[in-house]
């Protein structure tokens, strides 16, 4: 009965309520809505790589390395020698390096040059290995391995042959078709970078920039190159060998040190669209709290009918509550409903545009928390129609 009073005194001011309701909505939505990408993004930039020591590049920030080496994102301002990479991969202390060399594109899509021993030494989230869905690695020079996204969005399969572009534009007038590449495998989905990447060998790359042979090509420079160590204690030493290293200026970095310091330099940025989501449904809450104040007057008479038929004032006052975590759950209802459908239709936009897997589910702790902080606030600002309620219940001629 208490619910069916609460849900019949609402649906008697339909306008004002589906207003209230649509902008507490929208309030949830931007609050839960940055939670979930902020959780989101960090987990996806923390298990695009795992089990690699250091990375290896041209002097520039810490943080500019690791984004256009590991994440595709921006360009090196210099490239590294092909010979001080042998001299570095040739340290006592180095197990394996994994040479990488970006550039080239094709329809928007990265083209990564290395060789067998990123298939061979890549690490992913829990240091999972990379997997074929179809095919083998490359051999040949013309041969391309494609990521699971690339392959599906393109619809490319085994033996299809594609060109590659100059530059990493969406679009480009710069064509290498004089050497077009066959696919000879693809790749399982990783949920990193990777899907969004085509592998071709250095030779390959360097052949289609040359225009010579493709056989026997060594690349002069490549864009960087991963490094795993024989034991981890020697970290520091190898990358203090490296910043010494006087054939050419290089630095090393610890992709997760830096990573942590990435997500330290957005602080300030996170905190400030937590604090204006915050402000937001603070606004909604007492913008409900001042609809329902407002309505009281149209509300005396049924205020009186209830009171005659033996409700108590504190019924009424409770009354007022039921309807405040009414509106709340039908606006959390809305809120993550429309979540939902934007993250799924989104989806692909999100992974083309920033290599991010961003879940469509948004039931986890941390949103859990921030609906529990909602339903307070309701409570709270609750208090001031309730109250009013109240009073008038129990001294309708004050009013």
């Amino acid at each position: 009965m208490f619910w069916r009073v609460a849900w019949r005194s609402l649906s008697q001011r339909k306008s004002s309520v589906a207003l209230t309701i649509a902008a507490l909505a929208l309030s949830i939505l931007v609050l839960v809505g940055i939670e979930h990408v902020r959780q989101n993004a960090k987990s996806a930039f923390a298990r695009t790589i795992s089990g690699t020591d250091l990375i290896v590049g041209a002097r520039t920030g810490d943080i500019n390395l690791l984004l256009y080496s590991v994440f595709r994102l921006g360009n090196a301002s210099n490239n590294v020698s092909w010979r001080s990479y042998q001299e570095i991969a040739a340290l006592p202390d180095v197990a394996w390096t994994i040479p990488l060399s970006l550039g080239d594109s094709h329809k928007g899509y990265k083209v990564l040059g290395t060789n067998e021993s990123y298939f061979n030494h890549y690490r992913y989230g829990q240091s999972l290995p990379l997997t074929f869905a179809a095919g083998r690695e490359f051999h040949a020079a013309f041969e391309v391995v494609l990521g699971a996204e690339v392959a599906r969005r393109l619809g490319y399969k085994l033996g299809d042959e594609l060109v590659l572009a100059h530059g990493t534009a969406a679009t480009s007038f710069t064509l290498h078709d004089e050497h077009p590449f066959t696919v000879v495998g693809i790749l399982k989905p990783t949920g990193t970078p990777v899907d969004q990447t085509l592998h071709i060998s250095l030779a390959g790359l360097e052949a289609i920039h040359r225009k010579g042979a493709a056989h026997d090509l060594e690349p002069e420079s490549i864009t960087a190159f991963l490094v795993g160590l024989k034991s981890r204690v020697k970290v520091f030493q190898v990358q203090r060998a490296v910043s010494q290293y006087r054939g050419e200026p290089l630095q090393a970095i610890l992709p997760g040190v830096v990573l942590t310091q990435f997500w330290s330099s957005l602080g300030v940025m996170e905190g400030t669209l937590r604090f204006v989501s915050a402000l937001v449904l603070v606004a909604a809450l007492f913008g409900m709290s001042a609809m329902l104040l407002a309505s009281m007057r149209e509300r005396k008479r049924e205020i009186l009918l209830l009171r005659t038929v033996g409700a108590s004032p504190w019924f009424i006052a409770l009354l007022l509550q039921l309807e405040v975590l009414l509106m709340t759950t039908l606006a959390t209802v809305a809120a993550y409903a429309v979540s939902t459908v934007l993250l799924t239709l989104g989806r692909s936009y999100i992974v083309d545009s920033f290599g991010l897997h961003i879940s469509a589910n948004l039931f986890y702790p941390a949103t859990g928390y921030m609906l529990g902080a909602v339903y307070t606030g309701a409570v709270i600002v609750g208090f001031v129609p309730a109250f009013a309620a109240y009073r008038f219940s129990r001294h309708p001629s004050h009013f």
